[in-house]
């Protein structure tokens, strides 16, 4: 009996592996992922974006109020549209947008009047459609995306007043209805800044059925027969008689440069498809994009949550380019308010995606990198600076001059076919210079002069801001060096990457906030979250030496002490010092409620940290710890996420670490090893070439790396080369339920750090 049981239960793990259909990969993927969130807690501030990989367009269910950044919740219950946004944040709002929903009976044109209950039971998203039963109104509601259009299909019961509300938003809008040609156009200009004065969002829609009655409508107000409405909140709203089960499609395109662009993006994407043949082509795109990584052997909650981040990977930053009559590629530009030739991209945060989501799109999606390196060129030539967070033009939030990160990465990882000459000068203008709504660099006289940004100059967030310059001066060194720049200049900004070293402090071991006269903040705390670092403590940012973890090292007095530092976060308490804030902020709270200590895995700093025992001698700690983040912290489902998933930079860490590395250092050729998650995952590169990581034991108890081959090749470094990886390679992990804590233990087999270059 005893002999039986064992049998089964090594079974069980068997049973649970997932069944991966690698032509259909897109259904694997929950976009509800992460939306069961709230401004108090986040487990991932996501919406369920229905659209194509970096598509100009996203279409939404509108839970939430005009204007709320919380546009989709899932523990919502009613739903007032189905709005087209291009938000990146909730935290930064929208801009674009508009909304259309389907009514019966009366006209309600409010949205609190007009909201309808819903159940989750009778839903369904997908990345290429959703649909959802309104049920105050008898009406199932679909949807299918396109990059910069959409199909609406709009199933009615038997009625005398059906009606679609079009809601072009307050804050100034346009609507005309042409009942003729059967079609409403019209703009919305509400947005969260960053644009120009003269920024629309133009839309167009052409429907199906003739329209019985229609008319404009602003505010609350419904103007009988008024067919064209321009003013603070405008509206149009189209009725007539349906019968039961009658469909009614709509085609749906917009653009921000005029009318006529939108109606050429709705002919060029839709044209005369049908709503079934534009869902089919938005899938077979999904699985195209997504088919590039197939994970196999693992769980059904690894497989779905592998997919599900990876489809939050491959939306931003999204295209605000346009195709004109002759297909040259243009786009409104959020700088000048023109109309200009070249690529544009929008909507991303460098502070969070530097880290891990851009080193992605250049292992496995170059080219489309390629389009926003272009698009930064012309970021630059247009605002006179590169973005730090774009939505859509300079944002004034976060800190840091990762923009130069991000550049370098691309060109130091193969990218060309640009003019890299021209980022490279505007690295060097942001270098040196502060610039408006947290471009450049603020504090930067001080940076240059005394190494550091003080403590007591009132500029917030000093020691955050150090940190991260002196990795940013990392890349531009990378960069310039490979650009054959001379020595004068690009040691430079070598010296400057060392500037970390004036902010640690021997006494507490940490990075502490410093004095302009040279002297240590004090009091200090290091449980204190934001004053001189960025929401998160000194227990978070000390690791923030990207470049140069073996001169952290020796800082902090040789590997052992170190590791000592990093099993300390875990072993800590989550105390904090909420002061500087006044209230417990959301991201605090994540890191509270986790039971992982001080480790605040839900905010971006400290996502690092767990890969960084590799430099210490002893990688059997990264495994095991990585692997805890990974079970621990995300699920496919609405509370998936452990923080704000913010541009797909969380969603990397996962995606990443299952495949068995992590980009520390993106501005250098390696990433540090760590442990696959599945049994095998294959890349396939855009360079033809093949990335095969295979590990045939692995399990929930095999979680540690015995041994590995790399073609064949025993293989005991802690780092694996990204130049080799495009070569194409077979990564052949053994598998084992104890750690192996021979192997890797040498200096030999640390990862890059900039003390060790030769």
């Amino acid at each position: 009996m005893k002999k039986l049981f064992l049998v089964a239960l090594s079974f069980l793990p068997l049973m649970a592996l997932a069944q991966v259909d690698k032509a259909n990969l897109a259904d694997l993927v929950n976009p509800l992922m992460g939306t069961d969130s709230k401004p108090s807690l986040s487990n991932g501030n996501t919406y369920p974006a229905i659209a194509v990989p970096w598509g100009m367009n996203f279409w939404t269910p509108q839970t939430g109020k005009m204007g709320s950044g919380w546009q989709y919740t899932y523990n919502s219950d009613k739903l007032v549209g189905f709005k087209q946004t291009h938000q990146p944040s909730p935290w930064m709002n929208d801009y674009g947008q508009f909304s259309i929903f389907p009514e019966t009976g009366k006209i309600k044109v409010d949205e609190t009047e007009r909201a309808s209950w819903f159940s989750h039971k009778a839903e369904i998203a997908k990345p290429y459609y959703y649909s959802v039963y309104l049920a105050d109104y008898d009406v199932t509601t679909e949807i299918a995306p396109t990059e910069r259009a959409a199909s609406f299909k709009f199933t009615f019961p038997r009625s005398d007043s059906a009606h679609i509300v079009i809601d072009a938003f307050d804050k100034g809008s346009y609507v005309k209805i042409i009942p003729g040609q059967n079609k409403i156009i019209g703009y919305s200009t509400r947005n969260s800044g960053a644009v120009p004065a003269n920024f629309k969002n133009y839309f167009v829609i052409y429907v199906d059925k003739p329209f019985k009655n229609a008319s404009a409508w602003h505010g609350k107000d419904i103007d009988d027969g008024k067919l064209e409405y321009t003013g603070d909140h405008a509206g149009a709203v189209i009725s007539f008689n349906t019968t039961k089960g009658e469909v009614v499609n709509l085609r749906v395109a917009s653009s921000f440069i005029s009318i006529e662009q939108a109606e050429l993006n709705l002919q060029r994407e839709v044209g005369k498809d049908d709503f079934e043949l534009t869902k089919q082509k938005a899938k077979t795109t999904w699985n195209t994009t997504l088919s590039k990584l197939v994970a196999e052997g693992g769980s059904v909650d690894q497989t779905r949550t592998f997919y599900s981040c990876l489809y939050r990977m491959l939306f931003f930053p999204n295209k605000l380019y346009e195709l004109d009559a002759n297909k040259n590629i243009v786009h409104y530009s959020p700088y000048t308010g023109k109309v200009l030739t070249g690529y544009m991209f929008a909507g991303t945060g460098f502070w969070d995606t530097f880290r891990a989501l851009y080193p992605f799109l250049n292992l496995v999606y170059p080219s489309i990198n390629k389009e926003m390196q272009q698009g930064l060129i012309n970021d630059y030539k247009e605002g006179g600076w590169l973005p730090e967070w774009s939505s859509p033009g300079y944002a004034d939030v976060m800190v840091g001059n990762n923009s130069a990160s991000v550049v370098s990465e691309a060109y130091l990882k193969g990218g060309r076919g640009y003019d890299i000459n021209t980022l490279y000068k505007a690295l060097l203008h942001g270098a040196n210079n502060e610039g408006p709504n947290a471009t450049g660099r603020r504090g930067v006289d001080f940076y240059n002069a005394l190494g550091y940004v003080p403590y007591d100059v009132k500029i917030n967030e000093n020691a955050a801001r150090t940190l991260e310059y002196a990795y940013d001066d990392f890349a531009i060194y990378k960069l310039g060096k490979a650009l054959g720049r001379p020595a004068s200049e690009t040691e430079i900004y070598r010296k400057r990457s060392m500037n970390y070293k004036n902010l640690f402090d021997p006494q507490t071991g940490l990075m502490r906030g410093k004095n302009k006269d040279g002297k240590f903040q004090s009091p200090f705390n290091p449980f204190k979250w934001g004053d001189a670092f960025t929401e998160g403590n000194s227990w978070h940012y000390t690791w923030s030496v990207f470049h140069d973890v073996q001169g952290l090292i020796n800082l902090m007095g040789g590997n052992q002490k170190f590791v000592n530092k990093l099993d300390s976060v875990f072993i800590l308490p989550p105390v904090f010092d909420d002061s500087y804030y006044h209230s417990v902020i959301h991201e605090i709270r994540e890191m509270q409620i986790a039971g992982m200590g001080q480790y605040a895995h839900g905010n971006q700093p400290i996502q690092h940290m767990t890969y960084l025992y590799n430099y210490a001698g002893q990688p059997w700690k990264t495994q095991l710890h990585v692997r805890d983040v990974m079970n621990k912290m995300y699920k496919p489902t609405p509370d998936g996420y452990c923080g704000d998933e913010d541009n797909g930079q969380t969603s990397a860490w996962y995606v990443f670490s299952a495949m068995g590395f992590y980009p520390v250092t993106p501005a250098s050729d390696q990433y540090a090893l760590g442990a696959p998650l599945f049994k095998k995952i294959t890349v396939k590169l855009q360079n033809g070439k093949t990335i095969t990581i295979n590990a045939a034991n692995n399990g929930p108890a095999n979680r540690y790396v015995n041994s590995l081959t790399i073609n064949g090749k025993p293989y005991t470094h802690n780092w694996l080369s990204h130049s080799a990886l495009l070569k194409g390679a077979v990564l052949n992990f053994n598998m084992s339920p104890r750690p192996n804590k021979q192997k890797g233990t040498r200096a030999a087999d640390a990862p890059y750090s900039l003390s060790t270059e030769k």
